[in-house]
């Protein structure tokens, strides 16, 4: 398990430079400079008064020049400067971070507590009209988009008090029942299409897992049918969901960007967005870099969750 873990860190070596030159390099393909933002449409700025502003800004050398520079900076653990408001990035980046986090985790929790057992009811009652019913409403999940929903949540529900943030932010630590009241739209908005598929890979397992050799051999010896559901069936049926959990993980984190500007909520999504539209390219890069570290370590962790879930599967054996 050890040189599995140690193994997996170090390839998050190449996966992070790799991220690295993307990031750099593609947010500067972006039409406008952040100092044609930062002077705005009023002002006419001389060719001399761009110079100064570009070395000014440490935006006067070559791109490479540029890329190597921030890396040697990234390596020392400095994530740079935002251009426009001077402040470090990293501390901006991990005050709004944890409400981020939350908002992924509590999607990724409503979408396995309405997946999984839709996808459970689903099997047992193959073909039959209740499975073509939730099979209809996995279509429906799969295909509303977030920000729709979530527009329509905000329309539909902000007469509830408390319940839509709109701005009115509570962090856990201060009142846990309400920042989960304020948390459970805009987590719904997110994990209702990885509900789906969660169902669909429940329902999916299930039939196969119920059509082998031990299902029959537990029911020949009389076990109950909510034993060998539970016991044998769901045991063996949810390892496909942890994979499928595990890769989605990441994508409900950025999935949040869009969310929490729609909400008003002060996480690093919103942040990120203010970043693209001011082209304040630090901010960009290390939202990239930090949200790419965390979706390599969830894959980590989704393998070593594997592994315990199956004791027939040993890490030591797929390092080698």
């Amino acid at each position: 398990m050890l040189r599995f873990v140690v193994k997996r860190l170090l390839t998050l070596i190449p996966v992070l430079l790799g991220v690295s030159l993307i990031v750099f390099f593609l947010v500067r393909l972006i039409p406008g400079s952040a100092l044609e933002m930062y002077m705005g449409t009023q002002v006419e700025a001389t060719p001399e008064m761009m110079e100064e502003l570009q070395r000014i800004f440490g935006e006067d050398k070559p791109v490479p020049i540029l890329y190597i520079e921030w890396m040697s900076d990234l390596l020392r653990g400095d994530f740079g400067h935002s251009l426009r408001t001077g402040r470090p990035v990293l501390p901006d980046i991990l005050s709004r971070l944890p409400l981020s986090l939350e908002l992924t985790l509590f999607s990724l929790i409503l979408a396995l507590l309405i997946g999984i057992p839709l996808g459970v009811a689903s099997s047992l009652k193959q073909n039959t009209l209740g499975d073509f019913f939730t099979r209809i409403l996995g279509l429906i999940g799969l295909s509303l988009p977030q920000f729709w929903l979530a527009a329509l949540m905000v329309i539909a529900f902000s007469g509830f008090s408390g319940w839509i943030p709109m701005g009115n932010y509570v962090n856990f630590i201060d009142s846990p029942l309400r920042n989960i009241k304020m948390l459970f739209f805009p987590s719904l908005a997110i994990g209702i299409g990885f509900a789906a598929v969660v169902m669909r890979y429940t329902r999916t397992s299930m039939l196969e897992v119920l059509q082998m050799d031990y299902i029959r051999t537990a029911k020949a010896k009389g076990l109950t049918q909510k034993r060998v559901i539970y016991s044998h069936a769901l045991k063996n049926a949810i390892l496909p969901v942890i994979t499928v959990t595990g890769f989605n993980a990441g994508y409900l984190l950025s999935g949040a960007i869009v969310i929490e500007e729609v909400f008003a909520l002060p996480g690093m999504g919103r942040l990120s967005l203010y970043a693209i539209y001011q082209r304040d390219y630090p901010i960009i890069q290390a939202i990239v870099m930090i949200v790419a570290t965390i979706f390599v370590l969830v894959n980590l962790l989704t393998d070593i969750v594997y592994a315990l879930a199956d004791p027939r599967i040993r890490l030591d054996d797929k390092s080698r």
